[in-house]
């Protein structure tokens, strides 16, 4: 091969080699310089750690009320992430309303109507079309899922601002009135609590005066659940993580979403030092230095409460570092919990290894509810035999039940476990509201299942829903009367499931949407429907597909009447 036949094949394979070349264009998102700096100066000396990464992007949202492209491609800049990393984060949860290029402004403020069960039941759907109608420019009316305030339904957020028991009217004074900052109720703050005692109990165990394991014991002997949902035995579990090599770490779930459910909220907001004392305990028992706080962002009360009262703490102990939700139901599993707070999308992990083992950046992590700690100094210091000496119907210890719907006196309602719905409604909620009569129940939240009046002798506790397809949950205890349709309550739910899957998986993801589908026909078809149950069942990671359809088969297996109204 000559040198000119070289040259022919270097240019057929370089089209115009050998002559100059253009001057080089930069590819992909540029970093505008005035967003960079908007960016550089909102972060100002925090630090740039992967995953700070939601916080960021909470602050964005806080300071311009949306988060534009510009910001994004500004913020990864910062961080040293790509943009699609961030991208994905950002338009994962609902909170974050991200604006595109070439979309218009987000407006000035936005009011979020609660569309869950409760609140739809008590008017919700046309509060929202009527605010939509009414507010006028510069206000963006949307739905919400469940921001639990059950109790007051229905419920509307302005800014931050919650109004209970919403209106046209005082939701749009509350907006022209500008009133849109968190009010914080009354509490019991630090000098009160530690006059009455607190901290006696974590200051017996550092100082070696109680040892680890006679705390340990008291646990194990009043069989102390976590009453997030799950139910697994307390005691083990902390022996089960200080049983893995460290250093360890500690996470709190406080990411209360499930509808129906508000009893980690009383708590945060009324006592919230006996929360943080049972997770200093924690903490201490497994020796975790770091301590990860996870509170639902529709919780801004409960944050600003822990924030200050965090601040009075003395120094010394393990290190607090808050984290705060982005609207993401299904953060309240706990491995996408650990994903979350590590400024991630809120996906499941996959099992085993579990948190124990390999939890929150890889280590060992203990994992507790927000109520689960709050009854730990109760308990070591009242003893075993007091907790067990309260419960009904051969159970044992207090259940905090979140009770809404169609009763007089919706509340948190502090009762002994294995109360009968009846009993909860005649005895601590003055009994059904005027004109409706009990038809039908939740007993444990949107994933519990609902069953009919007639089955209102069950206990309510660990255990003793199971047979009948429910669970107990977070006892979290809707109320249905003769007004309500059990079959478009559980439509209700699918749809939540729906909006709220993380879309990791198919049977989850396709699955409830299908059954959505299905469920909004007037004629349903029970063998598919039963069909595409057992599929979610048996395949979805986690827990959220799992029980997706337990509302479902409920009314197809509880409410023949009502089925086969709809089948007709």
């Amino acid at each position: 091969m000559t040198t000119d036949d070289v040259h022919k094949v270097r240019s057929f394979e370089h089209p115009g080699a050998g002559r100059k070349r253009a001057k080089a264009t930069p590819k992909g998102r540029q970093v505008d310089p005035t967003a960079a700096h908007e960016i550089e100066q909102l972060l100002g000396d925090r630090p740039r750690q992967r995953d700070m990464l939601i916080e960021y992007l909470h602050l964005i949202q806080d300071h311009y009320r949306q988060i534009s492209a510009a910001h994004l491609a500004a913020l990864a800049d910062e961080m040293k992430l790509s943009f699609a990393e961030v991208f994905e984060t950002a338009t994962f949860y609902a909170h974050f309303d991200v604006v595109k290029e070439g979309e218009p402004d987000i407006a000035p403020l936005t009011i979020r109507v609660c569309d869950s069960l409760t609140c739809a039941m008590l008017g919700a759907e046309r509060l929202l079309a009527e605010l939509q109608d009414k507010a006028g420019p510069g206000i963006r009316v949307v739905r919400a899922p469940c921001v639990g305030r059950c109790d007051t339904a229905p419920a509307a957020e302005v800014g931050h601002n919650f109004v209970d028991h919403a209106t046209v009217d005082n939701v749009l004074a509350t907006a022209k009135a500008g009133d849109t900052h968190t009010h914080l109720p009354s509490y019991i703050g630090y000098d009160a609590y530690v006059a009455d005692g607190g901290y006696t109990l974590l200051n017996r165990l550092r100082s070696g005066e109680l040892a680890r394991e006679d705390l340990l014991k008291s646990l194990d002997d009043a069989s102390l659940r976590g009453l997030g949902g799950a139910g697994f035995p307390t005691g083990r579990k902390w022996r089960a993580v200080l049983g893995e090599p460290g250093p360890r770490l500690m996470a709190i779930n406080g990411d209360e979403g499930e509808p129906g459910t508000f009893k980690d909220r009383y708590y945060l907001e009324t006592d919230p030092h006996r929360f943080l004392e049972g997770m200093l305990i924690g903490a201490h028992v497994v020796e975790a230095p770091d301590i990860y706080i996870y509170i639902r962002d529709e919780y801004p009360a409960s944050r600003e409460i822990l924030t200050r009262e965090i601040a009075k703490l003395p120094a010394g102990g393990p290190r607090l570092h808050m984290r705060r939700g982005a609207g993401a139901y299904i953060c309240g599993e706990e491995s996408s919990l650990l994903e979350s707070i590590e400024g991630k999308r809120g996906l499941p992990r996959h099992k085993p290894p579990y948190p124990f083992q390999v939890g929150l950046f890889g280590l060992p992590t203990l994992i507790n509810n927000v109520e689960t700690l709050w009854w730990v100094r109760d308990i070591v210091e009242k003893g075993a035999d007091w907790w067990k000496s309260h419960g009904r119907h051969e159970r044992h210890g207090l259940r905090s039940f979140s009770v809404s719907g169609r009763v007089k006196n919706p509340g948190m309602k502090l009762a002994p476990a294995g109360i009968t719905v009846r009993e909860l409604i005649d005895e601590y909620c003055g009994g059904m509201a005027d004109g409706h009569s009990f038809r039908a129940y939740l007993p444990g939240g949107a994933s519990g299942g609902i069953l009919p009046a007639s089955m209102d002798d069950i206990p309510l506790d660990f255990g003793t829903l199971e047979k009948y397809g429910c669970f107990i949950g977070s006892a979290a205890i809707v109320i249905l009367s003769q007004q309500d349709s059990v079959r478009l309550a559980a439509l209700n739910l699918m749809r939540f499931f729906e909006d709220e899957s993380c879309g990791q998986c198919t049977p989850c993801r396709a699955g409830t949407q299908k059954a959505a589908q299905l469920m909004e026909r007037p004629v349903w078809n029970r063998a598919l429907l039963d069909e595409l149950s057992q599929a979610m069942r048996d395949a979805s990671i986690c827990g959220l597909g799992q029980a997706a359809s337990n509302p479902l088969t409920s009314v197809i297996k509880y409410f023949p009447d009502e089925f086969k109204e709809a089948a007709e």
